[in-house]
């Protein structure tokens, strides 16, 4: 049975019956065939093999040998001829009626005729379907053993250990030799107790089976993160023959996770936890005060004028400011409070469990003297302070977003009430914040309505006494709370970037109002109007559109006069420098506003080229009482005048505010002495009652 022979119909008369039984009977596949190679007789264990019906078999077209082994069986026809009477045990392959190979072990015996020749073979084949597909899977499960990246181990029914495959080798550097009828144990960290190991024994005891994370030792004493799977083998009396401990490293995985985990969790600057873990902190300290009954407080901590010095200093200055802040702040906390740095220069405590309110006080002053005492930074030393917002869960609020949102209410009430100081959240807090988002919603709109209004406050020259400028300020017409002060709505315009829009509105119309009144003769007149740091930092002016607009107006350039505050200079933007210095070189005046105020450096004042300086009426009131107040003006006047600048004096209110600013040499003065802001028609009134007066002492 070695070739595709084409069978002619069996003829098996001179066999004998008795050897037919034994044939048909017999499970191992068989068949006898002539000399020539055709089948004579195929029993039913060989059809059943194939899936060949009894006439199926003997027919031509049947092809039982896989097609891939002819040579094979031409070695056969061949050895056949040559010895026919020894016998012939080779493996070869068939294939079934479906096409499916089917891998088998040939036996060839001849039997003789009476005259000594060939009268026919005798073929047995053993399908070895089954002991291949067992050899396969053993090669297999070998070599994943020793090519696995995880690693193994197998122990006995003692614990000890019989084989390591080279993974484990090479995840522990452990050898077999050096393991070999050892117990685990060898390879404890000293990471877990006792009681880990008598439950993770109880569990395989009970189940056979455990799996869990687990920390080991290498050769070399390293500790190291492993995912372990013990697996038990039991004999068929169902005692424990062999127990398979699989494992992988997951050192990597675990110092991935932790990264992960700290960069989501924690500030990379102050190693405090950020925002995110604040919050979540927050809420569960908000719920374990309804069990315990105790009360908590949130302080939002807000560094004052932060960033006048980061600016001033560079923000490498500045990041160890912040970092040393947090240092200061893990320092006065308890080991049950909580600290955070949820952005720039805003920090936040949660302190739970307070007995009183002189707790909350005692901590709030605390971290008041504790960040009033200076900074050492690179090459100086920095004083400042802190505003400090407080609200109280469960009383003011369960909710974290809320509870945030009062503390930082009152953190601003605090700056506003001129910093380095705390402030409790109130309901009327909460009103205030109600009427500032009804005010935002408003003011949307305040523009199409025709709301707003400028209003003009004149500036004097103090040696002649004659109105030479005049400041425009905006107003707002709200239609429930009447002439509403800048001060109110000028911020919120800001936050929401409704200032770029606003600031537009004012230069539009404070120049068509000077072109009205150069009409009517008062050509020798200034106009300044304020200019938000938001509009020269973004996209807010179009120097080119502003410079064409006092063109078609008719207007001199020089007569138009923007008023920047200093901290857009210290901040260095690169945007507004730009937009400035097109508007200067486009012959249009620049005023520095409240100086004084800010974080004051000559280094800009030098640099950058403003025509006016204005200073900030803080000094002017006490003045000449005030003998500080009196060098520092004089000291600004002085200082202006030597870098090429005129300056402008704020809220004179007194005459001899006036006769003080007159003899120390500034050049012009603003204030309630000579009127406040007025609508246009009244200060163009005021200005023609001047022509006329001064027409009337020419005659």
């Amino acid at each position: 049975m070695c070739s595709s022979y084409k069978h002619r119909p069996a003829r098996y008369t001179d066999i004998d019956a008795q050897l037919l039984k034994i044939f048909d009977a017999t499970p191992v596949p068989m068949v006898l065939s002539r000399p020539d190679g055709s089948f004579e007789y195929a029993n039913p264990a060989l059809r059943e093999m194939l899936g060949y019906s009894k006439e199926e078999i003997y027919s031509s077209d049947v092809i039982i040998s896989h097609p891939d082994e002819a040579e094979i069986n031409q070695d056969i026809r061949s050895q056949l001829k040559t010895d026919p009477f020894s016998p012939i045990r080779i493996e070869k392959r068939y294939l079934h009626k479906t096409g499916r190979i089917i891998p088998g072990y040939l036996t060839i015996v001849a039997e003789a005729d009476t005259q000594g020749g060939i009268k026919r073979f005798i073929s047995q084949i053993i399908d070895q379907t089954e002991q291949k597909r067992s050899h396969d899977q053993l090669l297999l499960a070998s070599y994943v053993y020793k090519n696995s990246s995880e690693a193994m181990m197998v122990t006995d029914a003692n614990n000890l250990i019989l084989d390591i495959n080279p993974a484990f080798t090479n995840i522990t550097g452990y050898k077999l030799t050096e393991l070999f009828g050892k117990s685990p144990n060898c390879l404890n960290s000293g990471r877990h107790n006792a009681s880990f190991y008598a439950e993770m024994e109880n569990t395989i005891d009970q189940t056979g089976q455990w799996s869990g994370e687990i920390w080991n030792q290498r050769k070399n004493g390293e500790v190291f993160a492993e995912w372990q799977t013990i697996d038990t083998i039991y004999d068929d009396k169902g005692s424990v023959l062999r127990r398979i401990a699989l494992f992988t490293d997951i050192s990597k995985k675990k110092e991935a996770e932790a990264l992960i985990l700290q960069q989501a969790n924690y500030d990379s600057l102050t190693g405090l936890p950020n925002r995110r873990l604040f919050l979540e902190s927050l809420k569960h300290e908000i719920r374990k005060t309804q069990t315990t009954g105790l009360s908590g407080a949130l302080f939002i901590i807000d560094l004052d004028r932060f960033k006048e010095v980061n600016d001033a200093l560079g923000h490498d200055q500045g990041d160890i400011m912040l970092r040393e802040t947090g240092n200061r702040l893990r320092q006065l906390i308890r080991e049950s409070d909580f600290v955070a740095h949820l952005s720039s220069d805003e920090f936040a405590i949660i302190q739970s469990e307070i007995g009183s309110p002189q707790e909350i006080e005692m901590t709030a002053n605390k971290i008041l003297t504790k960040l009033q005492q200076p900074f050492q930074l690179t090459n100086e030393q920095v004083f400042i302070s802190a505003s400090i917002g407080i609200s109280l869960f469960p009383d003011d609020t369960v909710k974290a977003e809320q509870l945030l949102r009062n503390a930082d209410q009152a953190m601003h009430n605090a700056k506003r009430a001129g910093q380095n100081r705390y402030q409790y959240f109130t309901p009327a807090m909460q009103k205030q914040a109600v009427k500032r988002m009804n005010m935002i919603r408003e003011l949307r709109y305040a523009v199409e309505r025709q709301q707003f209004e400028l209003y003009y406050q004149p500036i004097i020259d103090l040696q002649s006494g004659r109105i030479v400028k005049a400041e425009a300020l905006l107003r707002w017409h709200h239609p429930l709370n009447g002439l509403t002060s800048p001060a109110e709505f000028i911020p919120l315009a800001e936050s929401t970037g409704m200032i770029l829009r606003i600031g537009e509105w004012v230069f539009t119309t404070a120049a068509r109002q000077l072109s009205n009144w150069r009409k009517q003769g008062h050509t020798e007149l200034e106009l300044s109007f304020n200019a938000s740091p938001l509009q020269l930092q973004s996209d807010g002016i179009q120097p080119e559109d502003w410079l064409q607009q006092l063109d078609q107006l008719d207007i001199p350039a020089d007569s138009m006069v923007i008023e920047i505050t200093e901290n857009l200079l210290i901040e260095n933007n690169h945007k507004a420098r730009a937009v400035l210095d097109y508007l200067r070189k486009g012959s249009m005046k620049i005023a520095l506003d409240d100086f004084g105020t800010g974080y004051s450096s000559l280094a800009y004042l030098k640099d950058f080229k403003t025509n006016y300086l204005k200073i900030d009426q803080g000094f002017i009131r006490n003045i000449p009482e005030n003998n500080n107040d009196t060098a520092l003006c004089e000291t600004m006047i002085i200082m202006a005048h030597k870098l090429n600048m005129q300056v402008i004096a704020e809220g004179i209110e007194t005459d001899e505010q006036r006769l003080f600013l007159t003899k120390a040499g500034c050049d012009f003065g603003q204030g309630w002495l000579y009127a406040k802001a007025l609508p246009a028609d009244k200060f163009e009134s005021l200005m023609n009652k001047q022509t006329r007066t001064n027409l009337l002492a020419s005659v």
